[in-house]
């Protein structure tokens, strides 16, 4: 075959870092044979074979799959890429139990512990084996169970068949119908049962095996060994039986099964959401300008890509040519689209609006921050919150007093029960077996918090554990950085003032000489505003930042200090005479730092850092939702509290230094208040890790976002404000599956023993008590699928 036109241009040499190798440098020829480009298994050279030619030379493919994959991508295959990244299989999926994050399996099957049907790690479009397996199963124990009805209930509403047919044949008649399912149909309920037993775990699948094994044992002995119970149980020649009931009960069962994994999958439409922002394709130029769609997975980091408008950016890149506005909206929850010009970065799964960029991948693959997202719902999934301990400790002893239960009201119907006791006695035992539901308990925390993991990606809050998202809605003190996190974290130079005999330029070339080794926000300011006044700057020797205080070091041999009063204190340098003027600066909110030359005053430096436009609203949502804002900064205590007043923060505290702030976190909580603190940079890091909860604005360094529970990539306030709402809903509906499970199994356990029979005279049915089981899971399920509406 010969590849298109498009794609025949060669692999020559070029800036790209990884571009310039054949499939042919890695091994093509192998004693005698060949190197398949694409799963790198030898081939032998049969020119019958199947095979392609591309850029001059002849590939062998293993298989129609590997040439058709060829087809698509050859420059990737032919160029080597493929053998370079290795050949190696990607890892399969791997399967978890909501109740039991601990197993994981690399197969769908049932959890050992509680017997519920694991599910993807990372949710997929995939149909689920188990939905179809079950789906089959209820509709066949759903058409055995009608004419089992029939037979038994036929009375009821005038249709006497067990008397035209006669009770004897009626049985054998049920037998026939009723065993399949018994032993094909429920047989993973009796699988998961009896692992339930091996593993010492008993679970929900421990009561319903139970109670349809005791079911049709006992309508066996009826049906064949009618003579081992006495004459009164007998009626019209046979003794009664309970297919109908097992049947039924199944069948339901199944119901509940299907409903509820049906409802299961629908928490992960958040994650495949995600997913699906990714395109399936990215435009990849080849070095001699020529362009082409190439699949996703093949695209490598330095690879150059064209992202048109209206198209997806396919992963985390950095724009080389070009000028656009980019939608990140789907990952932030920020309306408005950002100007994007060369050398800045862009995310996979945001949207080109208008213009036409070339960008170089930097990010492929699981780095690229839309993988990481997903990583982290799924994470945060299967994390548990500390209300899920209450549940737990009930959970550990439900089944056994369960049983304990059915066993008392088996025995006491059977001793003091009206005749037949027996039958009454079965028909309670069996009917507390079925109605307990402790999966309800079960799946009450960690299906709210697998639907709020979701719904918060989708606003741009990421929640990393369970236990963050709940203490998140408790927290009564909100501390704050000022840069980065009130203001644009992109300061701008204002002010340049001469104090010694000196002149402004001279003061800028040493401050953005100094600067030039800082990687502060403040610095780059300097260095921008120096450059934009066409100053050159030199070099620094024995450069020394000084964490909190400012930088030092030598320039043209002078030795230079630049930074706040404290760094000038430790070099006993006094500022008293230039206050006046650095506190007119900071009354305006912009940040003064000192600069001295060879341990003499020369001057100040004046740096201004907007305000964020959401800040101030943000600020009075979260004084709405009850809690108070510090806001805690290294800058001086006047620009501190210019920037407060317009805010209407509660709280100032200035001139901290990363200790102080752990410290302030620490004093808080010694006080008895809740604590989030939320950060953008390296020296939050140990407050954010000391607070109840850590919020890492999304723009900051990737060690606050280690330290934190739940990270915001809008990197505004405005998603703290999200995150408190959505911890709060999480948690309300926590509590309501929480009550519904246990008012449920609080009622229905007793009731199905027989305690209004004084009253009413009558027992529950155990084919009730199976249809009242199977809607109390997906009762909860439904429940928590609210929050995926909840407004943030």
């Amino acid at each position: 075959m010969e590849t298109h036109d498009h794609k025949k241009s060669g692999h020559a040499k070029s800036g790209h870092s990884h571009q310039g190798h054949s499939a042919h440098d890695h091994g093509a020829m192998k004693e005698g044979g060949h190197i398949d480009p694409v799963c790198g298994m030898s081939v032998s050279g049969d020119p019958d074979g199947r095979h392609a030619d591309y850029n001059g030379e002849t590939f062998h493919f293993c298989s129609e799959k590997c040439e058709t994959k060829f087809a698509v991508d050859p420059y990737f295959y032919g160029s080597g890429h493929a053998l370079e990244r290795g050949t190696v299989a990607p890892a399969g999926t791997e399967y978890t139990c909501p109740m039991h994050p601990e197993i994981i399996r690399d197969e769908p099957g049932a959890c050992p512990l509680c017997g519920m049907a694991l599910e993807p790690m990372i949710a997929s479009d995939e149909p689920s084996e188990e939905l179809t397996d079950f789906t089959r199963r209820m509709w066949i124990s759903a058409a055995a169970a009608v004419p089992l009805v029939v037979l038994t209930m036929g009375e009821l509403v005038n249709f006497p068949i067990r008397e035209w047919i006669g009770s004897p044949l009626v049985s054998y008649i049920e037998f026939v119908v009723a065993t399949p399912i018994i032993l094909w149909a429920a047989l993973p309920f009796f699988q998961r049962g009896w692992s339930s037993i091996v593993n010492r775990s008993p679970n929900m699948w421990t009561l319903i095996a139970l109670g349809v094994g005791a079911a049709y044992l006992y309508s066996l002995v009826a049906t064949f060994l009618p003579g081992l119970f006495p004459e009164a149980y007998a009626a019209e020649g046979a003794v009664g039986t309970y297919y109908e009931a097992a049947v039924v009960i199944i069948a339901l069962v199944f119901v509940g099964q299907v409903l509820e994994l049906r409802a299961r999958e629908r928490t992960g439409d958040a994650i495949r959401a995600l997913l699906d922002l990714a395109p399936k394709t990215a435009r990849r130029i080849l070095p001699d300008g020529s362009e082409y769609d190439a699949p996703l997975e093949n695209i490598m980091a330095g690879d150059r890509l064209r992202v048109r408008p209206g198209d997806s950016i396919p992963v985390d890149s950095v724009v080389v040519d070009g000028h656009s506005s980019v939608d990140e909206s789907m990952l932030t929850g920020e309306p408005i689209p950002i100007e994007k010009t060369a050398g800045d970065k862009v995310t996979g799964g945001t949207i080109n609006k208008n213009g036409s960029l070339e960008v170089e991948a930097s990010n492929v693959g699981a780095d690229t921050v839309l993988s990481q997202i997903v990583e982290m719902v799924s994470n945060a999934k299967r994390s548990r919150a500390p209300i899920q301990g209450m549940a737990d400790a009930v959970a550990s002893i439900f089944v056994p007093l369960v049983v304990l239960i059915s066993i008392t009201s088996f025995g006491t119907w059977l001793i003091v029960g009206p005749e037949p006791a027996f039958v009454f006695a079965m028909v309670a035992a069996v009917s507390v077996l079925i109605i307990a539901c402790p999966c309800a308990l079960g799946l009450a925390t960690p299906i709210s918090i697998t639907t709020a993991a979701g719904r918060g990606a989708q606003a741009g809050v990421l929640i990393k554990d369970a236990e963050a998202l709940e203490r998140m809605a408790g927290i009564d003190t909100l501390i704050v950085d000022k840069t980065g996190t009130l203001t644009e974290g992109k300061p701008t130079l204002t002010d340049v003032v001469v104090l010694a005999e000196s002149d402004e330029k001279t003061i800028l070339t040493i401050a953005a000489t100094l600067e030039k080794g800082s990687e502060h926000p403040l610095a780059e300011a300097i260095v921008e505003g120096a450059l934009a006044r066409k100053i050159k700057i030199g070099k620094t020797e024995e450069f020394e930042a000084v964490t909190g205080k400012g930088v030092r070091g030598k320039v043209k041999g002078h030795t230079v200090a630049l930074g706040n009063p404290a760094m000038m204190a430790t070099l006993d340098i006094m500022t008293d005479k230039a206050e006046p003027q650095a506190d007119a600066l900071r009354t305006e909110g912009k940040t003064a730092m000192y600069i001295a030359i060879d341990g003499t005053l020369a001057g100040i430096v004046a740096v201004a850092d907007p305000i964020k436009a959401t800040s101030g609203a943000a600020i009075k949502s979260l004084h709405a939702l009850g809690i108070r804002v510090i806001m805690a900064t290294g800058d001086n205590q006047r620009t501190a509290e210019a920037v407060a007043s317009r805010l209407g923060i509660d709280e100032v505290r200035a001139g901290v230094m990363p200790e102080d702030k752990k410290n302030l976190v620490d004093e808080l909580r010694r006080d008895g208040h809740k604590i989030a603190m939320a950060g953008d940079g390296v020296n939050d890091a140990p407050a954010l890790a000391a607070a109840d909860v850590g919020i890492a604005m999304g723009t900051g360094a990737d060690v606050a976002v280690e330290s934190a529970g739940i990270t915001l990539l809008g990197g505004d306030l405005t998603g703290i404000v999200r995150a408190r709402k959505l911890a709060t809903a999480t948690l309300r509906n926590i509590k309501q599956n929480l009550f519904f499970a246990f008012a449920y199994n609080a009622l229905g356990v007793p009731v199905a023993a027989g305690v209004l029979y004084p009253l009413t005279g009558t027992l529950l049915s155990p084919m009730i008590a199976a249809a009242a089981m199977s809607l109390s899971s997906f009762s909860v399920i439904s429940n928590a699928l609210r929050l995926r509406r909840v407004k943030l």
